[in-house]
């Protein structure tokens, strides 16, 4: 058993890498708008990306901690072959708002599953006694580490693959896509004990554990959300401000590698930063960084502008693995699937309604003005989520390592 759930563990990373290797995100944009989508429609199929994880994310997650992580990536993986075959006959609006519905709904069941059977592999080997583990916490550095370089290497597949044709991108990414689903097969269950409790009992389990359990949870994931709203946002804004900046389009899957790679080093190092720098010093670090990254974008001319984007990436990969640790150490394993995709279900659900909003912004305004917009938004909502999240840390701290005794 112990063997097989270290392939799990190397399995999944695997698994994550190749959902990840999305060679048309780089392109995606220029791709659309080659079938004359305008800004503001690539932003509406986007929102119903966000609208289908919305309606599934959480039922998808819930299905994953009591169906079976296995079997809920096991059907999402198929799902995500099926959105890239799909995507071959795409031409209109009509056909990629289909195509993004089904890729979101493969995404639902994925997204939060691969995080928890990673964390039960570890803790269960190492409640087993095994040395193979490389610990919960670093495995989780690693996956996301190791998908930010698979987004990475896949902006220089598309850079090359432009040589010929954008179509050439899309075949290419239809038999990347079919690799998960031959690595979801050979995936293994971590044996977990049944809860007993009904579904309205779960239910409430986690709303206690989220809102009168431990306050760094909750706080925990507000932050996961608004940097991750954030980073969706820049996410579509890069591609167009790059075409605003002048950059030739044979350019952007080589910047778009540079910035995946600095993401997967961030998040690699994010452990070691902690304790060098302390988690409350890095905090501040990471509030820092993407307001940083948007005004230089705003302000700056050519490849200026251009280099501030590799702040907000920095941000990207230290808070997702600072975050995401901290949230799933304090989940239990019953319910960690279903928070996890609670904590993606808040991101989501504000882009549905922003998302649009952002694209019309685009078209309207421009980029410079959204830019600043972004930052001015932003600016207070990070402040808003990081003081709390220090000051319970600082309160946790102190109640599990009481160091001084007051006073009678």
């Amino acid at each position: 058993m112990n063997k097989s759930l270290h392939n799990n563990i190397r399995n999944i990373y695997l698994l994550g890498f190749f959902n990840s290797f999305m060679v048309i995100n780089p392109v995606f944009v220029p791709l659309l708008q080659g079938h004359d989508l305008s800004m503001n429609q690539v932003l509406q199929t986007q929102a119903l990306f966000a609208l289908t994880i919305a309606l599934f994310e959480v039922p998808s997650g819930y299905i994953a901690d009591m169906w079976g992580r296995r079997r809920a990536i096991l059907l999402g993986s198929v799902l995500f072959a099926l959105g890239f075959v799909y995507l071959l006959w795409a031409d209109s609006f009509v056909d990629f708002l289909v195509f993004e519905a089904i890729l979101g709904l493969g995404f639902s069941l994925i997204s939060g599953a691969d995080l928890a059977l990673l964390y039960d592999t570890e803790m269960y080997l190492q409640e087993q006694g095994s040395e193979h583990g490389a610990g919960a916490g670093k495995s989780l550095s690693r996956l996301i580490s190791i998908e930010a370089a698979a987004s990475g290497i896949a902006g220089i597949v598309a850079s090359v693959l432009l040589f010929w044709s954008l179509d050439a991108v899309v075949i290419a990414q239809l038999a990347i896509g079919l690799v998960p689903l031959v690595l979801a097969f050979a995936l293994v269950e971590v044996p977990r004990p049944r809860l007993e409790t009904s579904h309205g009992g779960n239910a409430r389990s986690i709303l206690e554990l989220l809102l009168f359990g431990k306050p760094v949870v909750l706080w925990t994931a507000f932050a996961i959300a608004a940097f991750g709203l954030l980073a969706v946002y820049v996410f579509w804004i890069y591609q167009k401000y790059w075409e605003f900046q002048g950059v030739p389009i044979e350019w952007y899957g080589y910047i778009w590698a540079a910035f995946a790679l600095v993401v997967s080093v961030s998040a690699n190092y994010a452990s070691a930063l902690e304790q060098r720098l302390g988690t409350h010093r890095l905090l501040c670090l990471i509030g820092v960084l993407p307001v940083l990254g948007l005004l230089g974008m705003a302000l700056g001319a050519g490849w200026i502008g251009v280099m501030f984007g590799f702040a907000l990436q920095v941000s990207r990969g230290l808070s997702m693995s600072l975050f995401y640790e901290a949230l799933n150490r304090r989940v239990p394993g019953h319910f960690r699937a279903t928070v996890n995709s609670l904590v993606s279900l808040a991101v989501r659900a504000i882009f549905i309604g922003t998302g649009p909003l952002l694209g019309y912004a685009l078209d309207r305004f421009g980029v410079t003005s959204t830019l600043l917009l972004l930052a001015a938004i932003f600016t207070p909502v990070i402040a808003v989520v990081l003081i709390p999240l220090v000051l319970r840390i600082r309160k946790e701290e102190a109640s599990e390592n009481p160091q001084v005794v007051p006073a009678n």
